[in-house]
């Protein structure tokens, strides 16, 4: 436990000698008990400054300059709102994990111990590195596939950074452990939980070989998805600290101007990154969850390339069917028809008053149409309809909280492609041509119903990190921990932790006391 004081004094100097503090303290009230323990660790030391900057970039510069803890802790807030603030979510959406790279040598060493020798031969001029972020970095090289030499790309952990991430987050544990016992009032906000699911999350996203078989899945899901190019994994050359992946030629969908020179129709390009996102996810019930412009890259011939599969969604039958069926109602505004699947679904108590219902959601859809296109936006619908389905006691599933937040950032990117992108003329022809397929929604929801091993069924047999991982997914995308999971019961074991050491501390002060009492 000492060790995690020291690590714990050592991040809070981090923090107090940035200024990322001042700037929170302008949007969210920080207690005066926090404000002085603050700065008594910033006693005797230079404040680091970025007065050439908004107040929003000096806040992200802050906290990136803190390292790999600092860097995950933001982009997590950043999905909880409800803990610091629309405000400050907003400008921590635009938090860069960018970090310079460490040295080729290590790198390579880091390759040989993850694939081993023999394999690690099969890599041919490995270059210096292309990219670097906070957790791993990039590499080009070369390998032969079925006598053919192929260009991949290498991606590879930082050393030790497991050790580094994790001695940091029970250090920073303890510090959200502490601020709760000495202020009530913020027990509501569950520190200790938040500080300890993004553990979680990460340490799954630091196990490359969840990435591969989560590329692996999406790959073969799309293979015949036209416009579309899924980098293919080397699984012999895959570790759980690197994995080896297609190489792929193309430029950042951020590069319009670039887009355009190449005679790339960017209209058609903003289309299909709407229609693949959704036909993912009712489709194939797994979607990229992280979709932001540094993911989508386009190549020469205008297709679209996704790349980083760290985090993915996935979507059950039932609530697939409940998706396809809400978004479409509303594209035809049938209200009452959405207001029915959420009965039938049993989204809502039977007891609901259908005729209540439809009339809420037609609260939502109307004004809609009554906007130019350029404000209509599908995942700022759904989250209207999670907000007001609340009313009715309605269970939101975790994994549509995940797409809905998804869907933003989707449409986001595909309007600055094309402004006037019509959203639901976009989505239409997807939605019809699987709703047909699957016949009557409504009908096919009771039948799935009636079997429970399909309901409760959330995600298929995959191997144990996977499993994990998609429960990772699922507690990011609902910001809490499910009392009947394992997770659960180690954050108990936490917590309890965290209370014998306080206890512990108690007595320890208590002894000295004592002890000088008997000596003076």
């Amino acid at each position: 436990m000492i060790k995690k004081l020291i690590t714990l004094f050592k991040i809070g100097r981090k923090l107090a000698l940035s200024d990322a503090l001042d700037i929170i303290s302008k949007i969210y009230k920080i207690p005066i008990l926090i404000k002085i323990f603050f700065n008594l660790l910033g006693l005797f030391g230079k404040k680091n400054f970025n007065q050439n900057y908004s107040e929003d970039e000096r806040l992200c510069r802050s906290i990136e300059s803190m390292g790999i803890t600092f860097i995950k802790l933001g982009q997590f807030l950043a999905t909880r709102p409800d803990i610091i603030s629309e405000k400050l979510s907003d400008q921590l959406q635009t938090l860069q994990d960018k970090v310079p790279a460490f040295p080729k040598e290590i790198a390579l060493n880091e390759i040989r111990d993850g694939v081993g020798v023999e394999n690690y031969k099969d890599f041919i001029n490995i270059s210096e590195p292309i990219a670097a972020a906070s957790i791993a970095q990039v590499h080009k090289a070369q390998v032969k596939d079925k006598g053919v030499l192929k260009d991949v790309a290498i991606k590879v952990l930082r050393p030790n950074i497991k050790k580094i991430f994790n001695d940091e987050i029970e250090a920073l544990m303890l510090l959200a452990y502490m601020i709760e016992t000495l202020l009530k009032k913020t027990k509501r906000l569950k520190l200790v939980e938040v500080v300890f699911l993004l553990k979680e999350i990460t340490n799954h996203e630091m196990d490359l070989r969840f990435e591969a078989a989560a590329a692996n899945e999406f790959y073969e899901n799309a293979v015949n998805d036209v416009g579309l190019k899924i980098p293919k994994i080397y699984w012999k050359l895959t570790s759980d600290n690197v994995l080896t992946l297609d190489w792929i030629d193309a430029i950042s969908i951020r590069e319009v101007e670039k887009i355009k020179s190449l005679g790339i129709n960017v209209k058609s390009l903003a289309r299909d990154i709407i229609q693949h996102f959704l036909r993912h996810a009712v489709r194939d019930g797994y979607f990229h969850a992280d979709m932001h412009q540094g993911n989508l890259l386009v190549d020469n011939k205008g297709q679209l390339i996704f790349i980083d599969f760290g985090i993915m969604g996935r979507i059950d039958k039932m609530n697939r069917r409940f998706l396809a069926e809400i978004l479409y109602g509303f594209i035809k505004r049938d209200y009452k028809k959405v207001a029915e699947v959420h009965i039938a679904a049993s989204l809502v108590p039977q007891n609901v008053n259908i005729e209540e219902l439809a009339q809420a959601l037609r609260s939502i859809g109307e004004p809609i149409f009554g906007q130019s296109v350029k404000n209509i936006s599908g995942g700022k619908l759904l989250k209207q309809l999670f907000d007001i389905t609340e009313k009715f006691n309605m269970q939101t599933q975790p994994q549509l909280l995940l797409l809905q937040k998804t869907m933003v950032v989707v449409e986001g990117v595909a309007r600055r492609l094309d402004p006037d992108a019509n959203i639901w003329e976009i989505s239409q022809p997807v939605l019809e041509k699987w709703l047909k397929k699957t016949k009557d929604p409504i009908s096919e929801i009771g039948s799935i119903l009636k079997n429970t091993s399909e309901v409760l069924k959330k995600f298929p047999e995959l191997p144990q990190v996977m499993d994990k991982a998609n429960q990772a997914l699922t507690y990011l995308a609902s910001g809490q921990i499910p009392q009947s999971s394992n997770t659960y019961s180690l954050l108990n074991e936490k917590k309890m932790e965290l209370n014998s050491f306080k206890n512990q501390s108690i007595i320890g002060l208590l002894f000295l006391v004592i002890l000088s009492i008997i000596v003076f």
